[in-house]
This record gives structure tokens, sequence and C-alpha cells, in this order.
């Protein structure tokens, strides 16, 4: 009875300690490999080997947690299959050679807080589905190659804490949906073609504590309202068309003193007063 009840325990302990992620994990994490050449990657992972032991992969209670592959060489495009891995909070590929678009099965990962693909040659509109991943806390897609628009239903997000989309080639209007991320602290928009007015609603953004516009084509009246972010301590909406009034408060701010250019290149200065409302505008 002794040595039957040995034998349990040390089948029960070897369970445990060989145990092992799905195999429709595993063969997500395969799939990512071979989709991005593997056979390329500065540090490879041994296939014969246990999943816990490939490099930047992190497992908890035999799921894939988190992905990090930064500055890891790959190429080639993201796979469908990467959808599977229904447990990933985690997923970073910085500083790579991944080409092609978001699949758009992005969707289905429900647990997926922090996506950072930046860095990357990474094309096509970012799809309306990765703003079905309503656990995000971070994305950061920036030095890619999107274009297109702002999804207008952003603000289903409304865990984010950070957005960083500069370098791209995003156009259109900034989505009033946006304005909805009650939860943002860090906005970069910078460097992209983003057109029209910035809406006084922005004030709703009252958690934010870095937001930068820079090297856009907004247009208009900066608004007043900005001046309720009691948490903005970064700012740069320099190199943009605004004009009209400017307080004193805000540009101080403003890394690049509010120099805005015209329609046809040339460079101005918002001239500031310490009341706002006698604050013009001076184009040199």
């Amino acid at each position: 009875m002794k040595s039957i009840f040995t034998l349990i325990l040390l089948v029960s302990l070897s369970s445990v300690t060989f145990a092992e992620v799905s195999i429709l994990e595993k063969d997500a994490l395969v799939s990512l490999n071979k989709a991005t050449n593997g056979d390329q990657w500065s540090i490879k992972w041994d296939f014969n080997a246990p999943v816990t032991s490939w490099y930047g992969v992190k497992i908890e209670n035999d799921k894939v947690v988190a992905i990090d592959l930064s500055d890891n060489n790959l190429s080639g495009q993201l796979p469908n299959e990467i959808s599977n891995l229904i447990y990933l909070k985690s997923l970073v590929l910085f500083h790579n050679k991944i080409s092609g678009s978001i699949p758009i099965i992005i969707e289905n990962l429900h647990s997926l807080e922090n996506l950072n693909l930046s860095f990357n040659k990474l094309s096509g509109n970012l799809p309306n589905e990765l703003c079905n991943v309503t656990s995000l806390k971070s994305i950061e897609l920036f030095m890619n190659n999107f274009d297109g628009t702002i999804p207008s239903n952003i603000n289903k997000l409304n865990k984010l804490e950070v957005l960083s989309l500069y370098n791209n080639q995003f156009s259109g209007t900034i989505p009033n949906s946006l304005y909805e991320l009650t939860s943002i602290k860090v906005l970069h928009l910078n460097s992209n073609k983003l057109s029209g007015v910035l809406s006084p609603e922005i004030a709703k953004l009252t958690q934010i504590e870095v937001l930068s516009l820079f090297e856009n084509n907004l247009v208009g009246q900066v608004p007043f309202e900005m001046e309720k972010l009691n948490s903005l301590r970064e700012l740069n909406i320099s190199y943009n068309g605004f004009n009209g009034l400017v307080s004193n408060k805000l540009a101080k701010k403003d890394d690049l003193n509010m120099t805005m250019v015209n329609r046809t290149g040339v460079a101005y200065t918002l001239k500031v007063a310490v009341d706002k409302n006698t604050a013009i505008v001076s184009e040199e």
C-alpha cells in the first residue's frame, strides 16, 4: 500500500514539474516564430526544449501571459494564430522589422493590457476591432507606417492610460470619442497628418500628464479649456496652424514656445500676454 501511495505521489509531482502550456497556445507561438522568420531571430527558440525556456515568453499557471521579443530581428507579418494566446496580458515586439497590418482577429485577446509594436514597418489602418480589447491600458504603435483615421470607437478603451501613435501617417480629425478616455495619462499623436480643430472637450482628459500634438495640421483656437488640465506637466502643440489667443500659463508648458507654421510654411509664434484675453498672434 505504501509503495502504491509513493507511486501516485511521484506521478503527481511529475505532472506538476513537467506541466506545459496547451497545445493551442504552443502552436500559436510556433506560428508566430515561423511567420516572423524565427530562423533569423537574434535569440532563437529551441522547439525541443520546454516552452518555459523560450526566450521572451512568460508563463504563469501553464498559460502564456507575456511575450517580449524586443530588438530580436523579427520580420514578416503577425499571424492570425496569435489570437489563440487568450491569456496574454502583454505583447511587446518593439524595434523589429515586422510589416503588414495588425490582424483584425487581435480582438480575441480579451486579457491584453499592454501592446507595444513600435518601431517596426507596420502599415494600414488601425483596426476598429482593436478597440474591442477593453482590457488595454497601454497602446504603443509609434514609428510605423500606419495611416487612415483614429478609430471612432476608441472610447471603448476606458482603461487606457497610454496611447502613443507618433511618427505615423494618421490623418483626419481627432475623433470626439477620444476625449472620453478619461483614464488617459500619456497621449502622443505628434508627427502625423491630423487636421481640424482641437475640441474644448479635451478638458475631459483630467488625468492627462503628457500631451504631444506637435507637427500636425491642426488649426483654430487653442482651447482655453486646456487650462483645466491640472495634471498636465508636459505639452507640445507647436508646428501646427493654431491661432488666436493663448494663455501665459499654457504657453510656458509648450516645449517649443507655441511655434506654429502657416499655410505657406512660414513659422510664427503665438505672442503671449499675461492676460489671455489680450494675447495676439504675430506672424513674422
